[in-house]
């Protein structure tokens, strides 16, 4: 049966309708970026820019760098800007908007993330490069869907334990990145961890103004959490809802944050701009490796 109208959305022009894009508008590599004003950053390093769009926080352009066609689109902030943006590409590669239906052969394309963020541990320092192995989800999004064959429970009952979580609140979910991109970016240098996502930035990441939080001692459990070596390296709010939604659609995607902050030193970079922007030209380099 045709997708309902009420589900895939399309404008008038017959592109999906957050996104405003026509299947012919997309590259077979993504780079997500959050910030609308981080697109020109990525594409001026572009050769050629063959379509530009815009519509509220998200922003794409696509063209070519060293003969590689590279979209590029701003997600604006947090795991239900993901679900709109994963679902409606998806939908651009993946269902036949005239028909309304699934395609039969489905295809799969690589998405790279690339965030800024503070690391919570002494050993990543200000102005490095991080690798995110996994997103660990506190922010529940992803429990509207069948997660059960993507998730590592086994890293998910440590954190629990050890945080003593509230089951009033979402259960966390584990979901690892796609280890032939981590393959491809990993070097010697950049660091690597779990990547928490929450659902906002004040009190879902520890943070005290007015309200008081559920937990007040989450943080300093999140910042001493270790699974057979692995320790929580930093707290945003994308990751894990790129890389869920990712793996259940069949896509590749990896998460790349350059370090601006350090909490566990109190240190912030001297120069962010820069360290964003070495981390651009970095990412453009491996994708056309």
């Amino acid at each position: 049966m045709p997708i309902k109208e009420s589900e895939l959305i399309l404008n008038p022009d017959g592109s999906i309708y957050h996104l405003n894009l026509k299947p012919e508008n997309i590259a077979d590599t993504v780079i997500f970026v959050g910030d609308q004003n981080r697109v020109e950053k990525v594409t001026k390093h572009f050769d050629s820019i063959d379509f530009k769009t815009s519509k509220r926080e998200f922003k794409t352009h696509t063209g070519t760098y060293n003969n590689k066609r590279i979209t590029v689109i701003s997600t604006g902030i947090g795991p239900d800007n993901i679900d709109i943006v994963l679902n409606e590409l998806d939908a651009l590669i993946n269902i036949d908007l005239k028909t309304r239906q699934p395609k039969k052969k489905l295809k799969s394309i690589d998405i790279i993330r690339i965030g800024t963020s503070g690391s919570l541990q002494k050993n990543i320092p200000v102005d490095s490069f991080l690798l995110s192995t996994h997103g660990l989800d506190i922010n529940g999004m992803l429990h509207s869907y069948q997660i059960n064959k993507i998730n590592n429970t086994s890293i998910e009952n440590a954190f629990i334990k050890h945080t003593n979580w509230s089951n009033v609140k979402a259960k966390p979910l584990i979901i690892e990145n796609s280890k032939t991109l981590e393959k491809r970016f990993e070097n010697y240098k950049i660091h690597k961890g779990i990547t928490i996502t929450a659902g906002g930035f004040y009190g879902p990441q520890g943070r005290k103004l007015r309200l008081n939080l559920q937990d007040e001692n989450l943080n300093n459990k999140i910042d001493s959490f270790n699974y057979n070596n692995l320790c929580i390296s930093n707290l945003e709010m994308e990751t894990s809802a790129i890389y869920g939604l990712s793996k259940l659609l069949g896509h590749n995607a990896l998460s790349l944050n350059a370090i601006i902050a350090n909490r566990a030193n109190g240190t912030f970079s001297k120069n962010p701009g820069e360290v964003i922007e070495n981390l651009i030209e970095y990412t453009l380099k491996k994708i056309t490796e």
